[in-house]
């Protein structure tokens, strides 16, 4: 607990976060991502304001691979509703596996959840009807090269963006998209700009719509984002208890070997399916070595089997808050984020 730390910096004069009409937090499920829902609330920004928006990267259309922990969808519901807050999943249809299964298509449409006026919520679907057709049939890859890491701009970014441009509550409306990336996760983040437009942003259009980026927590240390949440007493997502220092996917590409272990030991399913798939396509989810190389050379997390059970099931039945907080294993570990 002693590498918590409890300083937050105000944001940037240039940023009036008053003067958004509504704010966006991508919300993952992370401690960056729940980080920067939290200082929004330490700032005292109205929740009248703020939403949360998740990406589903498996779809919602079933399948037989599941990269995502299986209970994050649950899992940013129950913090959105602990919060009093809004959240809108959003998702290419097929997830993951359709788009990787692609073969001599076009990528599939794009779903998004959209309030209406009433109150109610609606499933709006964009795409999907180009005739440009091509094929994938291969992993993504670790690199910076998001065409090369396309699980991050075709089930992620592309979604936002998608969601973001055919909503009409955008229009003749200041928008604020706020994302966790850290300086410190990679030489390559160092070099992000903490504020700018969106690539959505259409601000100077026949109907303008004024889209920002922030990115609040770039220039935090680890310790100020376990400080933020261990100050509001948040119960972390249960990947981070297992001994995961970042939650992203259950199998995400950028997983260390002690990663790809522990999660062969808890859904051995899910690693067959990876493994037949690797030779299916003939091509690994790592550049040299299979998934089962991989796991071979890698060392268990000490487990808990209620954290297990926490991590792989669909709902969510413990507290958002927590009386006795204490720092995750995970914490201050293997990150093995993006590059």
């Amino acid at each position: 607990m002693d590498k918590l730390v409890f300083e937050w910096p105000p944001p940037s004069l240039s940023i009036q976060l008053n003067s958004y009409d509504r704010i966006i937090i991508a919300f993952s499920g992370g401690k960056d991502s729940l980080a920067c829902l939290l200082y929004l609330l330490w700032l005292g920004i109205e929740t009248t304001r703020i939403e949360l928006w998740h990406h589903d990267v498996d779809g919602h259309e079933g399948g037989t691979l599941q990269m995502d922990w299986p209970c994050t969808p649950a899992y940013v519901d129950a913090v959105a509703a602990a919060f009093q807050l809004p959240i809108y999943h959003s998702w290419k249809v097929g997830g993951f596996e359709r788009e990787m299964l692609r073969d001599e298509q076009p990528t599939a449409p794009i779903r998004f959840e959209e309030p209406l006026p009433d109150g109610s919520i609606i499933v709006t679907q964009v795409g999907g009807n180009s005739n440009k057709v091509s094929t994938r049939l291969k992993f993504p890859q670790v690199s910076a090269n998001l065409l090369t890491r396309w699980c991050s701009s075709y089930l992620k970014i592309q979604v936002a963006d998608a969601a973001l441009r055919h909503q009409p509550r955008f229009r003749h409306r200041r928008t604020l998209v706020i994302t966790g990336e850290r300086a410190e996760e990679s030489t390559n983040r160092a070099n992000y700009i903490a504020f700018a437009p969106h690539r959505a942003d259409l601000r100077s259009g026949r109907i303008p719509r004024h889209i920002d980026h922030w990115r609040p927590v770039l220039n935090w240390s680890e310790g100020q984002i376990w400080g933020i949440i261990a100050h509001y007493r948040v119960n972390p997502h249960p990947a981070y208890r297992l001994g995961w220092g970042r939650v992203s996917c259950m199998h995400c590409i950028f997983g260390s070997d002690n990663q790809w272990a522990s999660a062969a030991q808890i859904a051995p399913d899910q690693i067959q399916i990876i493994d037949d798939y690797e030779s299916r396509l003939g091509y690994t989810i790592h550049r040299k070595l299979t998934v089962k190389e991989r796991i071979q050379k890698g060392r268990l997390y000490p487990m808990d089997a209620n954290d297990i059970r926490a991590a792989l099931s669909p709902r969510w039945d413990e507290p958002i808050f927590l009386d006795n907080w204490s720092l995750p294993h995970g914490a201050f570990g293997e990150a093995c984020g993006p590059t």
